[in-house]
């Protein structure tokens, strides 16, 4: 079973589909964070350290600039909307609590906390249409957005190939390796995040983003 798994995996990440489906994935998760982008991107960096395919830098570029089109998407939701998509979710669900973290940490920390929300669990897509919805302006919003892109494509891409180099002769362990290591960077956001959310006195404490 593995090796049939292993060998349709060597295909497809040989294939220049994999290219397109890095740069959809990419965008798609940038206004529909149920796609599972950091696992594909992942993996694909863990085979091309193990197999030399796909390439690593096209899949850096191709999921950067998928991450930066999903982000200016999300941005033009918010920006079309006007704030009414974002003022009909639910008060005291974990998603409506994610948007008010957005509005305060924007009016406080302007576009760097777009760079930061890419590896905070459901911060990136509250974010940007947060963007959109208050008008921040585009000029302001692209230069950030390309560099929290950027940074994400590299991040995810690198954590997949040090997998990849660990188990070169093995790339489904490099994928389990690559994938435990995001999560363990993405627990690590959140246990500091947690900490100094409760530093903060009561009023201000920033909630918690991880959707229900």
């Amino acid at each position: 079973m593995s090796d049939a798994l292993l060998h349709f995996a060597e295909e497809l990440m040989s294939s220049w589909w994999i290219y397109l489906a890095v740069w959809g994935f990419a965008t798609l998760d940038g206004f529909f964070p149920a796609i599972p982008s950091e696992t594909l991107v992942v993996t694909a960096g863990v085979f091309a350290a193990a197999t030399g395919e796909p390439n690593l830098y096209a899949v850096i570029a191709v999921s950067a600039i998928g991450a930066f089109v999903g982000d200016h998407v999300s941005y033009a939701l918010g920006r079309g909307a006007g704030g009414r998509l974002l003022d009909r979710m639910k008060p005291g669900t974990k998603r409506h609590a994610a948007v008010l973290w957005a509005r305060r940490a924007l009016a406080e920390r302007g576009g760097l906390v777009l760079v930061v929300a890419r590896y905070v669990p459901g911060g990136r897509t509250a974010v940007t249409l947060t963007m959109g919805s208050v008008r921040y302006p585009l000029r302001s919003f692209t230069p950030f957005a390309a560099l929290a892109a950027v940074s994400w494509g590299l991040y995810c891409t690198l954590v997949g190939y040090i997998g990849g180099k660990a188990f070169e002769d093995n790339p489904l362990k490099g994928v389990v390796l690559g994938i435990g290591l995001a999560l363990a960077v993405t627990l690590v956001v959140e246990l500091v995040r947690h900490r100094l959310r409760k530093a903060q006195p009561q009023v201000e404490r920033e909630p918690d983003l991880i959707d229900r």
